[in-house]
């Protein structure tokens, strides 16, 4: 995989800002009427002996051996448990790191997790293992070993981490509070479809036929191919605002190409790995846990599909940011958090159909 490759991954999910992401001062966590847990205990250590910071490195079980992944608590909240799908795929949990200057506040306990192949977790290398069932089940392996639960348990997947948490709530949705689908489509195809006949004809013509062609002589490696689509597509759909903010680069400096490439294909621009066919818009009515699901005006995800998902599962809520491109948490950020944290202390309080 080539610099310019991991460039246009790394693109995938740079969410941008201006400034990058910090920490949240503790006194802040007690903000937020609706919060269950006061600012001292939000953030007492619950680990028996050494500190670690929250960090639980967890044996995944696979067919092709047994492998750790690694996760990290920031917070406590028994009530309010949120664990993070990365996108990419391929990318890393640190780009999620905005997190910590919303969710504390409104006492949400939120959990870093590097899916397995990704980060700080084993990398068996073996592109066979790149398959979506198995990820779901590690998922749940993952939430036995934090112990989450129907009474806790909230799981948001953005891009590739939304069909991940979309496919974990088709087998597994007893075990979810609940589920927020961020700026994924439930139908990769529909995604092929929506680049090439939507985002594809706002380009300029000559750039679109230039594009097509390195496409056509699968050329992904010329430096040309990205020189045109950072410009003419990543930055008006897939993050709006530079420069990259440094948890963003962090994050895809440490991308795993080979992850991303077998599964998505070598860019944004459409779809061309496994994930090719992948279609769950017919399954959405068998979802009853209350679900989010976020887009943004400018997505390279069609925005109405994303509304449509709301409206076709059993307890559904529409964020649309209109700011926001695929990387609505950064260049829609505002939005983005209110609606979050909106939504996760509606179904706190026992609301299965948020109004934000």
């Amino acid at each position: 995989m080539t610099h310019t490759l991991l460039r246009s991954a790394a693109l995938l999910l740079a969410g941008l800002s201006t400034v990058a992401c910090s920490q949240q001062a503790p006194q802040d966590a007690s903000a937020g009427s609706d919060q269950t847990a006061p600012a001292a205990a939000y953030f007492q250590p619950t680990e028996v002996g050494v500190q670690d910071g929250g960090v639980q490195v967890i044996p995944i079980t696979t067919p092709k051996g047994t492998f750790n992944v690694w996760t990290k608590r920031f917070g406590n909240n028994p009530k309010m448990k949120l664990l993070l799908l990365n996108g990419g795929p391929g990318a890393t949990h640190e780009y999620f790191e905005c997190m910590e200057n919303f969710l504390p506040k409104e006492g949400i306990e939120f959990i870093y997790y590097d899916q397995l192949g990704c980060g700080n977790s084993d990398n068996p290398q073996d592109t066979s293992m790149w398959s979506l069932p198995r990820y779901v089940e590690e998922v749940e392996q993952v939430r036995k070993a934090l112990n989450l639960n129907k009474d806790n348990f909230y799981l948001l997947g953005h891009s590739w981490g939304g069909i991940l948490a979309a496919e974990y709530a088709f087998k597994y949705q007893q075990h979810l509070k609940g589920l927020i689908i961020s700026n994924m489509m439930m139908s990769c195809p529909d995604y092929g479809k929506y680049a090439d006949q939507v985002l594809a004809k706002q380009m300029k013509p000559e750039v679109l036929a230039e594009i097509r062609q390195i496409e056509a002589r699968k050329d992904f490696q010329n430096p040309r191919y990205m020189q045109l689509l950072e410009p003419n597509f990543y930055a008006q759909h897939v993050c709006r605002v530079v420069p990259n903010p440094e948890p963003v680069t962090r994050s895809m400096s440490k991308l795993n190409a080979s992850l991303y490439v077998t599964m998505q294909g070598p860019s944004e621009f459409g779809i061309s790995g496994k994930l090719t066919t992948w279609n769950r818009v017919p399954d959405l009515p068998k979802l009853a846990v209350p679900v989010l699901s976020i887009g943004g005006k400018h997505d390279t995800m069609d925005p109405e599909h994303m509304r449509m998902v709301a409206q076709k599962v059993q307890n559904g809520t529409a964020l649309i940011c209109p700011e926001g491109s695929h990387m609505s948490m950064y260049d829609d950020q505002q939005t983005y958090m209110n609606g979050l944290t909106k939504f996760i202390l509606g179904v706190n309080r026992g609301e299965k159909k948020v109004q934000l």
